[in-house]
């Protein structure tokens, strides 16, 4: 009797996916940023339970921008990462990770904001002065990016690091710069205010990009590679679910983000194109992406980008 229950136990835990061979892995995930609607959709995924579905169970962990979210892997404090494109240098310089996913596209989440009296086009820029966060940044790089297209060279527009964004708003209220480099959100939260204005969208300047990836250790790659896999397909799951169903996703979003509804929903409009919905690599985008990496004297020639990611954990169409 003992044995014969035993053995209906154990076929009812597998037909309910309790048995061990389907128990739920724990994975450490980094998000660059806390509170960006781009990084979202792990809350999104984690409250909808798309990766729980896939075996996946989320330690949630949140930095203040790439290099400590890079800092972190190398130190085998998390597994997966959720960074910028940009960050793929790090591979180069030794950063034992590769990227596992092209998460974004276009930089849709960064544009410049100016005060309500401020220039009315990108022309009357130069020789301003606009805010970004640090040098070497990817804010930084637009800047250049933006004066190098206007025809003035990388120099056209005096670029100021200042750190985050608040720092970067008080000094454009103050009047200590003419335009920042800033988030969507944010911008959108001025604008409502009555407290600034967007000048320009980066996502109708730059085309090809990967704003941002999906990095895992080669620890993990070497050790669970079917974790990877679990994770990124309850990643593009939750992708799926939020272009069809705006309103959760903005429920969910508007308390990451600690934004107003209102706000969200205008975000997600902005943002939810820039998603990949499979995480295919735009080898155009890896050009633009090498590019950046010499022109921001993070590398000194283009490296050779197929040695820094890899497709293998994609899911299958």
């Amino acid at each position: 009797m003992n044995r014969t229950t035993l053995l209906l136990a154990a076929a009812v835990a597998a037909t309910l996916g309790l048995g061990p061979a389907h128990a739920a892995e724990t994975l450490r995930v980094g998000k660059a940023v806390g509170g960006a609607f781009s990084f979202a959709p792990l809350d999104i995924g984690m409250r909808e339970d798309f990766f729980k579905q896939n075996g996946i169970d989320i330690d949630e962990m949140r930095f203040t921008g790439d290099a400590k979210l890079q800092q972190a892997m190398t130190a085998d404090s998390i597994d997966i990462a959720l960074g910028s494109g940009p960050a793929m240098a790090f591979i180069v310089k030794g950063s034992p990770i590769k990227a596992v996913a092209a998460m974004a596209g276009p930089p849709l989440l960064l544009m410049i904001e100016v005060r309500p009296d401020g220039p009315k086009t990108v022309a009357e820029l130069k020789g301003k002065k606009v805010s970004v966060s640090t040098v070497g940044s990817l804010t930084y790089w637009l800047v250049s990016e933006t004066s190098r297209q206007q025809g003035w060279g990388p120099n056209g527009i005096t670029i100021v690091p200042m750190g985050d964004a608040t720092a970067q708003v008080a000094a454009l209220e103050r009047g200590d710069v003419d335009g920042s480099v800033i988030d969507i959100s944010t911008a959108l939260a001025l604008e409502k205010q009555g407290k600034g204005r967007i000048l320009m969208r980066f996502g109708q300047l730059v085309k090809d990009f990967h704003i941002h990836v999906i990095f895992a250790t080669n620890k993990l790659i070497a050790s669970r590679p079917d974790a990877i896999r679990r994770f990124l397909k309850g990643w593009f799951e939750t992708i799926a679910f939020m272009r069809h169903n705006k309103a959760a996703t903005v429920a969910i979003a508007a308390q990451v983000m600690n934004k107003d509804t209102d706000i969200t929903s205008r975000t997600y409009d902005e943002l939810m194109p820039m998603f990949s919905d499979d995480g295919k690599f735009n080898p155009k985008a890896l050009q633009t992406l090498a590019k950046s990496f010499v022109e921001l004297k993070l590398l000194p020639a283009e490296p050779d980008m197929s040695k820094l990611y890899t497709e293998a954990f994609l899911p299958k169409s």
